[in-house]
């Protein structure tokens, strides 16, 4: 079985879970931004913008670099591939428990068929 950082999922997914975030680094794929221009995208105060990318940026999701007194944030070189392989773990087991559902379904199915 594939071994996992827990702490690197915990901050991942935590850092995913909220809206804001995740539209974030929607916004970062398409261009890089500063922490003013996110703020005002998002109609956020920048105190609570630098808390949404410190999150990201704990993750490593994001970067920030300061060129005088303008904070650049952009995607960060952490791509999602152990997040991904994560869920598509349990995206099989689901998959598999439903097709067994299936199967009973089908079973039952052809019983009443046969009763009747």
């Amino acid at each position: 079985m594939v071994q996992y950082s827990t702490s690197r999922l915990s901050d991942s997914f935590s850092a995913l879970s909220d809206a804001t975030r995740r539209g974030v680094l929607e916004q970062l794929g398409r261009s890089d931004a500063s922490i003013t221009e996110l703020a005002d995208r998002f109609h956020m105060t920048l105190t609570g913008m630098k808390k949404h990318v410190g999150v990201l940026e704990q993750a490593g999701l994001v970067t920030t670099e300061k060129v005088g007194r303008v904070r650049t944030c952009r995607l960060g070189l952490r791509r999602l591939e152990e997040e991904a392989a994560w869920i598509e773990t349990y995206r099989q087991l689901w998959a598999a428990r439903f097709d067994a559902l299936d199967g009973v379904v089908e079973e039952l199915k052809r019983k009443e068929k046969t009763d009747d």
